[in-house]
């Protein structure tokens, strides 16, 4: 009489009663278990999930999160996000997005969704990259209502918005949302610190509802309220091109 699907939310719920974050390489609940960067564990997945995952994450209640796009990763891995996003290249074109996403993965420990899409803009010159952050602005205290601005564009369009709310990222997702006209219920937000000192950079993931389709969005920063931001616009962003897939 387990309901398994409950496991992962379980596991979360526990997170944020004690305040301790599961390891990454923690089995079945830890952010690694069904991640895959290196290419030859991609391609193995991508030929048969059976290859490297044991059970579906979708029955402990997970989103699937199986490509992992790094320095690690291969052909086949990006030959499949590229499907994702219901996009076609030649031979050609597709060697030059290789050749970019080389460059940006070895500069950067993940290369996500976003800087993928700008990597194939830039070889297609046609292709919407979502929506972009230009800047924000937050005003927030313990004597006043916190309030964010921002301004963001997709493709040749400009969006300014302001919404107030009840710290800094509450306010900065609703104006987010006003903007793109997309409202979503935040069911986890993650913040997790890449480096060491107070420099380090603050890595942000949440899972967002959009209309009962839940997405990841992920944004990392040495301000942490923007890579809230870059997050949350991600999240957007993932769920324009399922939208977009799907139609």
């Amino acid at each position: 009489a387990i309901v398994t699907e409950l496991l992962y939310p379980t596991s979360r719920l526990l997170q944020n009663i004690t305040g301790l974050l599961t390891a990454r390489n923690k089995p079945i609940f830890g952010d690694n278990a069904f991640a895959h960067e290196s290419g030859i564990h991609q391609h193995g997945v991508l030929s048969n999930l059976e290859t490297y995952e044991i059970m579906k994450p979708e029955s402990i209640g997970r989103n699937r999160e199986s490509l992992a796009m790094g320095r690690h990763s291969g052909k086949h891995a990006l030959i499949e996000k590229i499907r994702q996003f219901n996009l076609t290249l030649d031979e050609d074109q597709f060697n030059q997005v290789f050749q970019l996403f080389t460059e940006v993965a070895d500069k950067k420990k993940e290369v996500y969704d976003d800087d993928l899409l700008i990597i194939v803009a830039s070889v297609l010159n046609s292709v919407s990259t979502g929506f972009k952050m230009e800047y924000f602005h937050v005003f927030t205290g313990n004597t006043i209502m916190p309030a964010a601005t921002v301004k963001i564009t997709k493709d040749d369009e400009v969006l300014v918005g302001s919404e107030t709310g009840d710290g800094p990222v509450d306010a900065l997702f609703k104006a987010i949302e006003n903007c793109t006209g997309y409202v979503g219920e935040l069911e986890e937000y993650t913040i997790q610190a890449v480096g060491h000192g107070q420099d380090a950079q603050g890595h942000v993931k949440i899972s967002v509802n959009f209309g009962g389709i839940s997405v990841i969005g992920k944004g990392s920063s040495t301000d942490v309220i923007k890579a809230s931001a870059l997050a949350y616009l991600n999240a957007i962003n993932h769920y324009l091109v399922q939208e977009n897939t799907g139609k």
